[in-house]
């Protein structure tokens, strides 16, 4: 009982920690003045000034098209690369394939970041129009978020019954139908996690980005870090509060399509 204390006022001193700049920033969007020091009144003014900055707006919708993508590709690279390690037969090929995803995982962002550049420098030079952009921010945040999708599908993949897949192909199916019917529904949840994850990792990465982000193209992290040398406006303040509600609708529907994931299951093992 004296532990469960312990932990339960570990935990709370550690969200009030976690949150409390949080809410700190996003009270001050509400500021009728212009900096943090002193909350003078209720105002939106902010919020106005930025749904008139085009150029910011621009950069907002850019990198969550950029997320979207990069998140989606990576998911579907890291179903291939988990059925791929699962299921290769040899021991010490299936732990080589292992160690070079988790390698990615612990690499430091600025030695990922400095070998892409160098990888795509090299590409300008060889291919004809191959600069830094868009093109090059997509294919660093599809690198580096495959090994998290791979860690979050394999171990359900793991936890997968195989006798699944032997009644379905004692039933007939060949190994699309198996696939698509057996394999990927048990993942759901899985692929789901590998999602948001992916996408969070793409939203929130700024090291990476900051090393092969050019011609013109640039990301929200990328801006603010622009912006925050010159003295930050709370017109960033009204931009985080945006996003970190868009968060919480995320994480609300997450929990909302897991739930329902699971109370399906339940109801199709009711009816077996």
């Amino acid at each position: 009982m004296k532990k469960n204390k312990i932990a339960t006022l570990y935990l709370t001193v550690m969200f009030i920690v976690l949150y409390l700049p949080i809410f700190y920033l996003i009270g001050f969007s509400f500021n009728a003045g212009q900096t943090m020091n002193k909350f003078t009144g209720f105002s939106l003014v902010h919020f106005q000034e930025l749904f008139s900055d085009s150029r910011l707006l621009l950069i907002l919708l850019e990198t969550f098209l950029l997320a979207f993508l990069s998140a989606l590709l990576a998911t579907l690279v890291g179903i291939c690369g988990t059925l791929w390690i699962r299921y290769t037969k040899k021991k010490v090929t299936k732990n080589a394939l292992l160690a070079a995803n988790n390698l990615l995982l612990v690499s430091p962002d600025v030695i990922i970041g400095a070998s892409f550049l160098i990888l795509f420098t090299v590409l300008g030079k060889v291919i004809s129009g191959f600069n830094l952009g868009f093109l090059t921010v997509l294919l660093s945040h599809v690198a580096f978020s495959v090994p998290i999708v791979v860690l979050m599908i394999l171990p359900q993949l793991e936890k997968m019954n195989e006798s699944l897949i032997f009644a379905a192909q004692d039933l007939g199916a060949n190994y699309w139908q198996t696939l698509t019917n057996v394999i990927l529904p048990y993942l759901t949840p899985g692929i789901i996690a590998g999602y948001f994850m992916a996408f969070t990792y793409s939203l929130d990465d700024f090291a990476v980005t900051f090393f092969v982000t050019g011609g013109g193209f640039t990301t929200l992290s990328v801006e603010i870090y622009s912006r925050a040398r010159q003295g930050v406006s709370l017109e960033v303040n009204a931009l985080s509060t945006l996003v970190f509600v868009f968060a919480l609708v995320l994480v609300a529907g997450y929990y909302w399509i897991s739930q329902d994931g699971s109370s399906s299951r339940k109801k199709r093992k009711k009816r077996g």
